[in-house]
């Protein structure tokens, strides 16, 4: 069977920049930062808007693909677990997903807030949360 390649439309323009300042989930960042998509997927961000929730997927391109078993946020005393019963972004195919707010829209850039996500990470996908 031949599956299709995976293509990054873009990439994460943020101040975090290793991944012990990055929160440790979106729901607790107010930090901002701009995803800029490649021209050639300017198109599907057609009725993306100020104000809109977007889940955003990447690819964490630093993340441990090796680790099964991971303490969840780093916590020890919470018992060690499975990746797949964790959000931990080391997993063996690290697609992360956050939820961020659309602060502007410009061409090929979107503003967001709520961001948890280093600096130059791709972008895989984009899906609007409908209201």
């Amino acid at each position: 069977m031949h599956l299709p390649e995976l293509h990054f439309i873009g990439k994460v323009h943020s101040d975090i920049h290793n991944t012990k300042d990055a929160p440790k989930f979106h729901a607790e960042s107010d930090r901002t930062g701009t995803l800029e998509i490649y021209p050639q997927y300017q198109d599907g961000l057609k009725g993306i808007a100020v104000g809109q929730t977007i889940v955003v997927l990447c690819w964490f391109h630093q993340a441990d693909r090796n680790a099964l078993q991971v303490y969840p946020r780093g916590d020890k005393s919470k018992g060690l677990r499975g990746v797949f019963a964790t959000r931990s972004p080391m997993r063996p195919n690290p697609i992360a997903i956050s939820e961020l707010k659309v602060l502007a829209v410009d061409g090929c850039r979107i503003e967001v807030s709520g961001l948890d996500i280093l600096h130059g990470t791709p972008i895989v996908d984009i899906k609007n949360i409908p209201s």
